[in-house]
Parts: C-alpha cells; structure tokens; sequence
C-alpha cells in the first residue's frame, strides 16, 4: 500500500472516531464519542455565556457611576419595589399588560386628538379662511400636501423602518425572524409622529395596522425597561409573548373592540398561537379599550361607555330568511371588490419598479412623488368638482356613522337630523345618493391603493372597511327602493311583511370586504363590537365567509402580498383544503443536485464547494460520495474558519519561521558571522564642547579590535530609551577588548550614562552658549527601522497554497450539527409546509434510510 494511500486512510479512520461514528450494515451509527461530545459541547456553551452575562454585568457596573446620583438612588428604589412586590408574588405579567395598555390607550386617544385637530385645520382652512374659488383649491391642497411632506420627511430621517403598515414585518418577527431595527424607541416616535401627519392630511389611509407595530413597540421598549429590574423578562419567549398581546392592544385602541382584536391578531400575525397567550392578549386588549373608552367620557363629554358607531337596529325581526340570499351575493361581490384591491395595489407597485429610470429618478427626488400622488387625490376630492359625487368633506368616522345610520335614505318622510345626514350623501336635489354611493366606491378603491404606495406610516383596513360599508349600504338602498314594503316570505300572510334594513347590509358589507382583503374571519366580531348589534350575526358571517372563499381563489391577502413584495424571509400559507396539496410530496419538489461536503476531502475540494455555492449557508455533511450517509451539516462560516486555519496568513508566517530556523541551524559557524549592522546608534557631541585640559593627559590608548556586531532581529527591542535611543544598543565611547582595565571601562560607562541623561548647568540667555563645556547629547535623528515582516515569495507561496490544499480537511476544527433536519421523500407538501411554518425552518434535508437524496428550503415550499 502506498505510503500516501496509507495516510489517507488513517486519516478517515481517525476522523471517524473524532466523530464518533461506527458504519454499520444499512447507514451506520454514533456511538459514546459523540455524546461525549456533545455533553462537552453543552458545557463549553454553557460557560460561554456565564462569561458573556458576567462581562455585561461588570460593563453595566462599570457605566452607573457616569449616571447621576438622583438617578441612581431612583433606579434601585423601582427596582427593589419591584423585586419585592410584582417579581415575588407572580404578578409581573398582569401588572406589564396593564402597563401596556394604558400607555396605548394614552397613545392612541393623543393621536385622535391631533388627528381631529388637522382635519379641522383644513376644514377651516377651506370654508372660513379662504372665498374665491382658487383661493379654496389652494389651501384644500396645500395642507395635505405640507403634512404628507413632513410625514415622509421625519419617517426617512429618524427611522424608515416605520413606513408602511407594520403587520407584515410583525407576521415576519413573530415567526423567529429578526429584522433590524423594525422594534425600537426611534422607530416608536417616527411612527406615532409619522402617522398622525398622514391620516391628518385627509387621505384615504387607516390607523389600525400601524397601530399594531405601535403597540408592539411600545412592548418591547418597556421589556427593555423591566429587564433592567431583573425580572422574568430576561427570557426572549417571554418577549414573543408580549408581543402577541400587543397586536392585540393595537386593534382593541383603535375600534374599542378587544374580542375581535384578539382573533384578529391570531389571524393576522400568528400562523401557530399558543393558548396560554389567550389570557394576555384579553386582559391587554381590555384595559386598553376600557382605558380608551374612559378617556372619551372624561375628555369628550360623553354620558357614558357606548359603542364607537353605535346603531339600534330592529332587535325583534330584524331580517328576512329571503335576505340571506341577498347578504350571500353581497359577500361574493365584496369578495371580487377586496381581491380586485389587492390586485390593484399590486400592479401600481410592479409598474413603479419596472420603470427602472423613473424609480431611480423618484429615489433621488424622495419628496417629489408623495408630492405628485397627494397633489392628485387632494385634486379628485376637491368638493366643489368630483368630491361632491363622494362626500369628500366627511372625515372616516362621519362616513362611517352615515353610513351605519337606522333608517333608509330614500324614505319620504325624514327628520331634520335624517334629512342632514342625506344631503351630505346628495348635495344636488337632482341628483341620487346612489350616485354618490358608486362613485364613493370606485374613486376610493383605486385612490387608496394608488396612496398605499406612499413612503409614510400608513393603514389600509379601515379604508377597506369604509368602501365595503358604503357598498353594502348601496345594496341595502336598492333593496329597500325596489321592495319597499319588505321581502316575503309567506305571501299568504299579512304579518309576514319586514321592512328592509339598508344599514344591516352596510355592517355586513364592511366585515366582508374588510375580511376579504385581510383574509380573516373575524373582522365580522369588530363589526359587531363597533355597532353593539347582534342581531345580524348569522347574514354577517354568510358574507364573511363567502367573501373570504372567493378571495382566497383570485388574491392573496393584502399584508402576505406586501410579504412579497418586501420579500420578507415569511412563508406565505397555502390553501390546506385543496386536494392538489395533498397529493403533491418532498420527491416531487426538492433538489437533487445537493452540494456537499464528505469525510476525505481535501482543502481544494472545500474551496471550490465554497466558491461555486456563494448562495448557500450550510452544507450536509456525508461519510463518502459514493454511500451518501448522512453525518450531519456544517455552516458555511465554519468551513470558512478551516480554510483560515489550513491556509491563512497566520498559518503562513509560521511556515516561513519554520523554515527559517531550519536554515539557521543548518548553516556553519563561520557562515553566521554578518556584516555590521547599518543601524548604529552613536552619541554625537555637541559643537562647541570644550576641549580637555591641557593638565589632564589622556590614558594611553590600547588596541583596539574590531567588535563583532550581533546580527539585528526583525523584531523590536524593548528596552529602556534614554532620549530617543535603547541602552541596549548604546556603546560608550570608552568601550575597550581587555581585561585589566573592565572595572575602569564600567565606571566611566556609567559616568557617560549618567551624564547624557542630565541637562546643561548654565545655559547662555543670549546665544545659546554655555560658557562652561556643555555635556555631550545624544541627536534624535536616527530612528530604528519598522519591523520587518519576512514572507513568501509569490512563487513559495503558490507552491507551499498548492500543497497545503492537497491535504485532507481536519473536522475536528469545525462544529457539526450532528442531527440537521431531514424528511422522507413521501411526506407532502401540506405536512411540509406546516413543518416549517411551526418550526421556522430555513431547510431541510431528505433521506431515505439514512442516504441524502435531496434537499428543500423555503423557495420550494
């Protein structure tokens, strides 16, 4: 057997008991080495992050004192109530939901009071401040424009992470994915700021979505908070927890309705919702809304705790069996609205992003396109042009009590409050309310798509629900205009007579076009929460349910296409129902052509693995190409550490040093003689130093042999400097070769040294001239060489490259994951697709007994 053959083989074996692994008959085995190894493994992790919480600790130790004293004496006394009160009787997570959604509350009420505020601004701006026509479409104008402006402006500088909704980055973090700086104090102002100014300007934009990422960051600010108190919030799940019932406190201070803003939450944000995070989401969401709602009574001079579109629709017969049918062809109709929203908003983004020069010319002129979008929609709803045909001067929360209103537009005989509301639906006696109705749908169907492209904080659920309660509420006008005594059921009997309530179909026309959008269900308990009414609960869920259906089949929902638009590492759901799902399986989809890495490899194979697979983070880990038994996986940052190791400078230097100590020691005696060194440092005396005295003869010189000068390290010396040079290599001028007079060559050395570290006695004040001899000095001129750094030559280090990479690769330098992920090749795609939803899988390899016959990751889930 050949001596290289040989080395290979012990190699591999050897390798083989590093890993702990004994092949067997079908796929081999591990054996005690690699529980050893992984018990040994445990603990080094172990007292890693011992040492990482004891250095944080110390740094923290270390920065109190640079904090005030006041401060100080404050921080220990919350942290002491808090460890004596909230952290030993169990009560932290009640007393941190609380927290959390008062602060929300709080927030969200000053954000409706600002909100308020610029609508009224504008309103006055409109209809007092200015009188001539233009003079009018100059400020209905100029005033969204100016906070669109400021809005896009504070978003990009302070945090652009708060632009845009919230709700797909937060789907995307509460899978386990980290997104950088998206859960910050900055990204916190940016938002509640950035989105005040938006939904002051007027434009059709909601508030509940960012409101969501709101409330989530107000969790994690006061788990940063809390942390520092020592408490059970150290744990990162339990951060996860919180921010579940964020979501939740989001939709709960927006619509009052915390039911619905916890189903909404799971449906939106949560594709696997523990139940032990119930409690949290209810308790949160009720404190928030109850806060909200207390707040209204106080501030705004309410009697009391009501619904925020109170209704009071007819509770003993409230509607026709006959109407289902018509509530169910609303839902699918709403159903096409939502889908044909999403497919809208779609197309406006991909157009933007195909026009390559267009985007990179809006790119460097950011203001100029929130310029030119706002300037538009404020020119569509200019009231005395097209915004008469759709009601532009109501704010949301008018057309939206409007529209719910309890009794039917069209009816003859109205109130004077009733004939109010009409006329803000029909300006023009000649004209219909049904116009108006139309026209309200469509115009805010292409304009909130059209203003959702916008880089602002912005929402898109409550413009959604709007339309829908403007279409259903058109359903129900028609209903009521062409069977005005009712829909019959029994024609035979007299009693049978219902008339039709219009502002039923409005409720149910809003959950399912919102739902339809959102792909949720329980937009239809929101609904209900908001009016108070219960009593269209099962027309309500017909079409809800219906529009979800068809909307499923044409669209996705609106945040899982932001998902994919941002591209955000989330994995979109499939529909489970489809048969097609479950016939489809891991064979059918994964790769086969695996890139991977063996035992026996050498170094230039792990290079060109490397180099031809950039994309790749981890490789499996196989025992030979030709049995493909599975080992483990390796990331790529580890093999990257062995090439380090096998073929860095480090490794280099020390191959040169080697090198040259073979050398040196191989050479003769007379070869290690060297010429002297260049770099000599010698005193110089000063020029006008005084010559000896003429009394004083000097001592007979003796003679004097050439010194041998040791040869000069690359290294540095480290000695001590007098003046610039080293005594190690300062020669005195009275160094001398013999013995009978050492002791008098030490003496005057020391004299020498002695007297070039002391100054000159009496400077001359004039010229610089001492009148007595001036001591000698040394000049500080010279300076020794860098250090020299002695390396290969281009052509040594290419051959010592080539020969290192032709060395098998040593595993026991690296980290393997012992046990990767794997699947069977007949598990199907639903299966598969849950897996990695639940567990948060990048990928996973397929096996079939133990040989790997493919991989699949997230692109072909």
């Amino acid at each position: 057997m050949k001596t290289d053959d040989f080395l290979a083989e012990e190699r591999l074996l050897n390798g083989r008991r590093t890993l702990g692994f004994e092949h067997t008959l079908m796929f081999g085995q591990y054996k005690e080495d690699l529980g050893q190894f992984a018990r040994s493994e445990a603990l080094r992790l172990k007292n890693l992050e011992k040492l990482r919480k004891t250095e944080e600790r110390l740094s923290n130790k270390d920065l109190k004192p640079y904090t005030s004293e006041c401060q100080r004496k404050c921080f220990n006394f919350l942290s002491r109530c808090w460890n004596s009160t909230f952290s030993k009787i169990g009560g932290e997570d009640w007393f941190f939901l609380l927290l959390l959604g008062v602060i929300s509350s709080l927030i969200s009420f000053a954000m409706d009071f600002g909100i308020q505020t610029f609508l009224r601004t504008r309103q006055w701006l409109y209809h007092d401040l200015a009188s001539h026509l233009a003079l009018k479409y100059i400020a209905w104008v100029f005033f969204p424009v100016l906070l669109i402006l400021f809005s896009c402006g504070f978003a990009h500088t302070v945090a652009p992470q708060a632009i845009g909704s919230g709700i797909p980055e937060m789907k995307t973090i509460l899978r386990g994915v980290v997104l950088k700086e998206y859960l910050t104090f900055q990204t916190l102002v940016a938002k509640v700021i950035g989105l005040t100014c938006t939904l002051g300007s007027g434009l059709p934009l909601g508030k509940e979505g960012p409101f969501v990422h709101i409330s989530s960051l107000i969790a994690t600010v006061l788990s940063k908070i809390i942390y520092s108190f020592k408490g059970i919030y150290e744990n990162e799940s339990r951060t996860s927890e919180m921010l579940a019932a964020a979501c939740a406190v989001g939709v709960a201070c927006t619509f009052a309705a915390p039911l619905g803003g916890v189903l909404f939450s799971i449906e939106v944000t949560s594709v696997f919702f523990a139940v032990r995070n119930y409690w949290r989401g209810f308790f949160a969401a009720a404190c928030g809304a109850l806060v909200w709602q207390l707040l209204g009574v106080w501030l705004r001079e309410q009697d009391t705790i009501t619904a925020v579109f109170r209704t009071n629709f007819r509770m003993d017969f409230p509607f026709d069996l006959a109407e289902l049918l018509v509530y169910a062809a609303m839902g699918a109709a709403c159903g096409v609205l939502g889908a044909a929203f999403v497919y809208l908003h779609k197309r406006i983004v991909l157009f933007n992003r195909k026009h390559k020069r267009m985007s990179a010319f809006l790119q460097r002129n950011r203001f100029l396109y929130p310029l030119i979008i706002t300037t538009l929609i404020s020119t569509v709803t200019f009231p005395p042009f097209l915004g008469k045909y759709m009601a532009s001067e109501l704010t949301t929360h008018e057309a939206i009590h409007d529209l719910f209103s309890n009794f039917t537009w069209g009816s003859t005989d109205l109130g004077v409050d009733e004939m109010i509301v009409v006329q803000r639906w029909q300006e023009n006696p000649l004209d219909s309310f049904h116009l108006t109705l139309i026209m309200f749908v469509l115009m805010n169907l292409w304009m909130t798509a059209l203003a959702a492209t916008i880089p602002v904080p912005l929402g898109l659920f409550i413009p959604v629900f709007k339309m829908g309660a403007a279409f259903g509420r058109l359903i129900g006008e028609s209903i009521a205009q062409y069977c005005p005594q009712g829909i019959r059921v029994d024609t035979s009997q007299d009693s049978g007579h219902n008339l039709v309530i219009p502002g039923g179909y409005a409720v149910a026309g809003a959950a399912a076009m919102a739902g339809a959008a959102t792909r949720t269900i329980s937009t239809c308990v929101i609904a209900f929460e908001m009016t108070g009414q219960m009593s269209h609960i099962l027309p309500v869920m017909i079409a809800v349910l219906i529009a979800n259906a068809i909307s499923q089949m044409l669209q996705p929902s609106v945040y899982d296409l932001i998902i994919t638009l941002k591209k955000l590492p989330y994995l979109p759901p499939i529909l489970s129902t489809s048969s097609h799902a479950h016939t489809i399986y891991v064979e059918d989809i994964m790769v086969r052509d695996i890139a991977y890495i063996w035992q026996g490899a050498t170094y230039r194979d792990l290079k060109q693995l490397l180099k031809d697979n950039k994309r790749l983070m981890c490789f499996p880990f196989v025992e030979s190409p030709h049995s493909m038994i599975l080992l483990g996986s390796i990331p790529r940052v580890e093999l990257l550490r062995l090439l380090e190791l096998q073929l860095g400078r480090f490794r280099r230097l020390e191959e040169v040093a080697r090198r040259r100590s073979q050398d040196v020691s191989g050479r003769s005696p007379r070869g290690d003689q060297r010429r002297m060194s260049r770099f000599v440092v010698s005193p110089v005396t000063s020029t006008n130093s005084a010559k000896p005295s003429p009394k004083s003869s000097p001592p007979p010189s003796p003679p004097v042999t050439p010194r041998v000068v040791p040869k000069k390290s690359i290294l540095k010396d480290h000695g001590l400097t007098i003046y610039g040079t080293s005594t190690r290599d300062y020669q005195s001028p009275y160094a001398t070769v013999t013995s009978y007079d050492s002791r008098l060559r030490q003496a005057f050395e020391a004299i020498s040294r002695k007297l070039l570290t002391l100054p000159d006695a009496n400077p001359s004040p004039s010229d610089g001239e001492s009148s007595n001899p001036a001591t000698p000095q040394l000049v500080k001129r010279v300076q020794l060489p860098r250090e020299r750094v002695i390396d290969m030559s281009p052509e040594e280090q290419l051959s010592w490259e080539e020969e290192q990479l032709s060395q098998g690769v040593n595993y026991a330098e690296c980290h393997i994951d012992p046990a990767p992920f794997q699947l069977v090749e007949r598990t199907t795609l639903i299966k598969v697709h849950s897996i990695f939803s639940m567990l948060g899988l990048q990928h996973a390899y397929v096996t079939a007994i133990g040989r790997l016959i493919g991989v699949v990751s997230l692109k072909e889930v």
